[in-house]
């Protein structure tokens, strides 16, 4: 099917806008070029056997957690089963806390096809359950994650979660997944200009 010019351009436009937004209702009685604030931010790092969610509370004495975990699937289930338990618990997530936006990972590349699908197939049940939802979504590269929460955009995992533990002032390190999907909700944070996280040092 062909499109023409015109259309290409917008397509071209939708795709180019800085820290991707992937679903944004527009109130229409906002003064044009006006950003809403959220207090009530969700992360979200998918996967199929283990999708990391974490909500926070932007307060004016910084950020604190809300609720964090893990949907895990094992092994032995069938991708299709994992899909429905990712849909549910982040319907039940979303019921629960009541979140005002979504900041999920980026896409990545794959070397290998199958992953790359399979992941695809995990996010997508993902945002398919935010969307339903209404909430704003948005799209944050894993790269620019790390430079915003560690400083480094090459960073191990494990700088990532002390950092996130340190920045919501948490008892113990959180767990991989959960980590970075706090740190997603942390980078969109910083990315309103709530905090300043550029100014964290690594432990």
């Amino acid at each position: 099917m062909g499109i023409t010019p015109a259309q290409f351009q917008q397509l071209q436009q939708r795709t180019a806008a800085s820290g991707r937004r992937l679903a944004a209702p527009v109130d229409p009685g906002a003064p044009a070029g006006a950003a809403r604030r959220h207090s009530l931010v969700l992360g979200i790092d998918p996967s199929l056997r283990g999708t990391g969610y974490g909500i926070i509370r932007l307060l004016k004495t910084g950020p604190t957690l809300v609720a964090a975990g893990t949907i895990k699937c094992p092994a032995a289930w069938r991708r299709s089963r994992c899909l429905v338990k990712i849909m549910q618990s982040l319907r039940d997530v979303v019921r629960s806390h009541s979140p005002e936006v979504c900041a999920i990972e980026g896409l990545f590349y794959a070397q290998n096809l199958q992953t790359a699908i399979i992941m695809g197939e995990a996010r997508g049940a993902a945002l398919a359950a935010i969307a339903e939802s209404g909430l704003d979504i948005y799209e944050i590269a894993t790269r620019k994650v790390k430079q915003a929460i560690v400083g480094y955009g090459a960073a191990q995992k494990l700088a990532v979660a002390k950092m996130v533990q340190r920045l919501l002032n948490l008892d113990e390190v959180p767990e991989p997944d959960a980590a970075d999907a706090l740190a997603l909700a942390l980078t969109h944070a910083r990315e309103q200009g709530r905090y300043a996280l550029k100014n964290a040092k690594p432990l």
